[in-house]
């Protein structure tokens, strides 16, 4: 037992209870055998952090299977190109398993570069290939010496280690880009006014999901900051490779892009900060740590305290009526990364909700002890879940909403518990000071639904006979 609740023998030490002492949660391991573990592969982390590149093909060698299972798993939209939104494959076969995807790969490229006239291409190599011994980043070479254009191995085999480790292999292959070209003030697709601005950030682990980038955008543009590139929402590959002429990385997703900042800082000197866009106190710590990267021009401050003080002063109203519907729910979560997991616990905190359950795909043990901080005590704080734990807990801790991604939607049906899609398919933005109200209109609908009047008479009926 790890508190109140019952937790299998070998998933000790990933699961704690808020206000039994600083959690130290093991991380980083790999999923416990036959558990069905609702983390994914390495090559589906390295796939969702690139696929938002709208220019660019993005090839899996491999099983046909492995490029429909992340075909279009992202909700990145993009301003112009829609080529990131195809999934090419090399379908490899038993024959090639025996002599060798190296032809095919060839061949696939060749004609796809052909036919599309990519700005570069990313080919990712899978299980089988690893299996195989494909040597994928000589093929890359001789495709990019043939057609003058990038083309990028993403060694992101599936059984390599956990999906953090494909964020890694994703971050490899940015790098490799960044710093092959120069920005081009005419070519800037933002507010007109600032192309030229000496402030330039790049927003890194924002992805665009139901036009979130746009919005972040429009604020720093608004404070004077140029926006050099986004990677990777509605991302570019000419600015991604210019990218190492800002001044300052604002690194929003914590798990995937922090070691390409990190990386980033060691090669071009250019500094990082952590921040969060979801809910209105991360959304505006966010604006103001940016700004205070330029103190040399202090207008950027007093921008953004406008900026911060002309949409809370609209938002807040707006939350009140939710409010007081919400008012005594229980919610839970359990997303990819930590750091998102703690703007919405603050977040369902002032639509009075309070969270019982919480976990993450990719935490680390500081992201677990902050989490354990903020939230109630006796609240389930867990690493690496599974649908069986999951469900469990929701029954335990009487959740009336839970708020995750596609796996874990149908945990939420089966039990008739309402959900909230925060992950990557969903078409409502929920980032930004806009993104809160819609958040909380959404939380809202699913908690108080009339379904679940009908839903607890059927459970009363069931414990009668």
């Amino acid at each position: 037992m790890d508190g109140t609740f019952a937790v299998l023998e070998g998933r000790r030490g990933q699961v704690a209870a808020a206000g039994e002492g600083s959690p130290d949660l093991a991380c980083n391991k790999p999923s416990l055998a036959g558990s069905v573990s609702q983390r994914a592969c390495v090559f589906c982390g390295s796939r969702v952090v690139l696929y938002p590149i709208a220019d660019a093909v993005h090839l899996v060698h491999g099983p046909v299977g492995c490029a429909a299972y992340t075909w279009d798993i992202r909700g990145a939209v993009s301003s112009g190109p829609q080529l990131h939104r195809l999934s090419f494959s090399t379908d490899l076969r038993e024959t090639d398993v025996v002599f060798g995807g190296e032809k095919r790969l060839y061949a696939a490229l060749s004609a796809l570069i052909e036919e599309h006239k990519p700005r570069a291409a990313f080919v990712y190599s899978t299980c089988i290939v690893g299996l195989i011994g494909d040597d994928v980043a000589a093929v890359c070479r001789k495709v990019s010496a043939e057609r003058g254009i990038p083309v990028l191995p993403v060694h992101s085999e599936g059984f390599k280690g956990t999906k953090k480790d494909g964020y890694r292999a994703a971050c490899d292959a940015l790098a490799s880009l960044i710093g092959t070209a120069e920005p081009d003030p005419l070519a800037y697709r933002g507010d007109p006014s600032v192309a030229d601005s000496p402030f330039a950030i790049n927003i890194l682990g924002e992805f665009n999901l139901a036009g979130e980038a746009w919005i972040i955008r429009r604020y720093y543009e608004r404070m004077g900051i140029r926006v050099l590139s986004i990677m990777t929402g509605d991302g570019r590959v000419d600015e991604i490779r210019g990218a190492h002429r800002a001044r300052l990385n604002v690194v929003q997703c914590s798990g995937s892009m922090t070691y390409l900042a990190k990386e980033m800082k060691e090669k071009w000197g250019i500094p990082f900060v952590q921040v969060s866009y979801f809910g209105i106190d991360d959304m505006a710590e966010a604006l103001y740590s940016v700004a205070a990267a330029f103190p040399e021009e202090p207008l950027i401050a007093k921008r953004a305290e406008r900026l911060v003080t002309e949409e809370i002063g609209k938002t807040l109203p707006a939350l009140q009526a939710f409010r007081k519907d919400l008012e005594g729910k229980k919610a839970a979560i359990y997303v990819g990364g930590a750091f998102k997991a703690r703007s919405l616990v603050k977040a369902l905190r002032l639509i009075g909700v309070s969270t019982v359950l919480v976990g993450s795909q990719t935490g680390n043990k500081d992201d677990y002890k902050d989490l354990s901080g903020l939230c109630d005590p006796g609240t389930i704080i867990v690493d690496d879940s599974n649908p069986a734990e999951l469900s469990r807990f929701l029954l335990l801790k009487g959740a009336n909403v839970f708020i995750g991604g596609v796996k874990e939607r149908p945990i939420a049906f089966k039990l008739g518990i309402g959900f909230c899609d925060h992950n990557h398919e969903r078409k409502i933005p929920l980032a930004g000071f806009e993104g809160m109200i819609n958040f909380a209109r959404e939380v809202h609908a699913s908690a108080t639904s009339p379904i679940w009047r009908l839903i607890e008479r059927e459970r009363v009926r069931e414990d009668a006979k």
